[in-house]
């Protein structure tokens, strides 16, 4: 009897454990069931998505997978949620660096982000970047 009830609460706890796994949070939906389309993408309050600009890959089609994978505009790479899932963490072959960026908004009509990216002739002021996104 002793052996079917530890039994018993070994195969509750991993059941737990495993539920748990499978479901997915509501962001996590919002963000990966929708293909993403940009909007607008700032640079220190100015457009800078056209040729040439700081921002231009970003322009177009993003696509967040269940799996990690995606294209954000021109580059395909990886994501992740980071912080309790207000950032999302963008890495690519192509970015000098992953893109942290901060979750302003995400619903089923929006999402906007935030960041600071390194202003490399001068350090001491950061670029501000905010990308806006309509589903596609």
């Amino acid at each position: 009897m002793k052996k079917f009830i530890v039994s018993a609460l070994i195969i509750a706890v991993f059941i737990a454990f495993s539920c748990k796994k499978d479901e997915e949070s509501e962001r996590f939906t919002l963000l990966t069931s929708i293909s993403w389309f940009s909007d607008t993408l700032l640079a220190n309050g100015v457009d800078a998505s056209g040729p040439g600009q700081m921002l231009e890959k970003f322009k177009g089609e993003v696509i967040f997978n269940k799996d990690g994978s995606g294209t954000f505009g021109g580059y395909v790479g990886t994501w992740h949620f980071a912080y309790d899932e207000t950032k999302v963490v963008l890495a690519s072959d192509s970015l000098i660096m992953p893109l942290t960026t901060n979750i302003e908004e995400l619903t089923k009509t929006s999402l906007k982000v935030t960041t600071s990216f390194p202003n490399f002739s001068d350090p001491e002021n950061p670029t501000d970047i905010r990308m806006t996104f309509k589903p596609k």
